[in-house]
């Protein structure tokens, strides 16, 4: 039997072959009777590694060598991943910050400087900016709405807090000289949006998860900045979407 986890509203059991996993998701466990289970075997965790190293040659990259506990925080993040999209909740990769009630998602390429964009926004506003999720955050999207949650896949530096907070605005991260910040179109916005869903396989998933992703694009905000990643980016980029619709 495993341990009982609460995580975007949803009520989860992991059963895992190590310890490492009830450790990486402690801040987040509970009692209670489970929505739904995920099991983890060997064969998970060595997907998992196969995945990683395909990766890294792909990129050109020294192939990078992880432990089995590691890899499998991975194998249990993508099951509940699959899972939660029956609940009409996603996995979208980008920094997530909350001020005043309201969350932003900041999102890019790999490189680009989404942590570092957030933690500017941290240093303009102090104890006003608290950090969702630095890494993978969980999206869920309503008939009115998208809700952002903090979850225990939070990025290399850990940052995050287990709170749900109504979505305000997607903003897309690229670098330039000088920083400039404008609203873009749906249609502008979704290839990036869909780049940085995580997609199921399943061809029934898939089709859930796209149609998942146009929802959100249809009810938050969505922007394209273009910023030197100093203080006066995020000044720029807080006052904007803060004031928009």
């Amino acid at each position: 039997m495993g341990q009982i986890y609460r995580i975007a509203e949803r009520t989860i059991e992991i059963d895992a072959l190590h310890q490492f996993i009830h450790q990486h998701c402690a801040a987040y466990k509970v009692n209670g009777v489970p929505d739904f289970a995920v099991k983890t075997v060997q064969a998970d965790i060595d997907f998992e590694r196969e995945k990683s190293e395909q990766g890294d040659r792909s990129a050109g990259r020294p192939i990078r060598h992880y432990s089995d506990d590691y890899l499998e925080t991975l194998a249990v993040y993508r099951k509940i991943a699959e899972k939660m999209l029956e609940y009409d909740t996603m996995l979208f990769h980008g920094s997530a910050i909350a001020v005043g009630g309201r969350a932003y998602l900041f999102t890019a390429r790999s490189g680009v400087g989404k942590s570092t964009h957030t933690r500017l926004w941290r240093e303009l506003l102090g104890e006003k900016a608290v950090m969702v999720n630095d890494d993978k955050p969980l999206i869920r999207i309503t008939d009115t709405e998208a809700i952002v949650y903090g979850t225990p896949w939070d990025g290399k530096h850990h940052l995050s807090s287990n709170v749900a907070v109504p979505l305000k605005a997607i903003c897309i991260l690229e670098q330039a000289p000088d920083n400039s910040i404008r609203p873009v179109t749906r249609t502008d916005a979704l290839p990036m949006l869909i780049q940085q869903t995580y997609r199921p396989a399943k061809p029934a998933a898939l089709v859930k998860t796209l149609s998942l992703i146009d929802s959100l694009s249809g009810c938050v905000a969505l922007y394209r900045l273009g910023c030197n990643m100093d203080l006066r980016a995020a000044e720029l980029s807080y006052r904007t979407m803060k004031e928009g619709k």
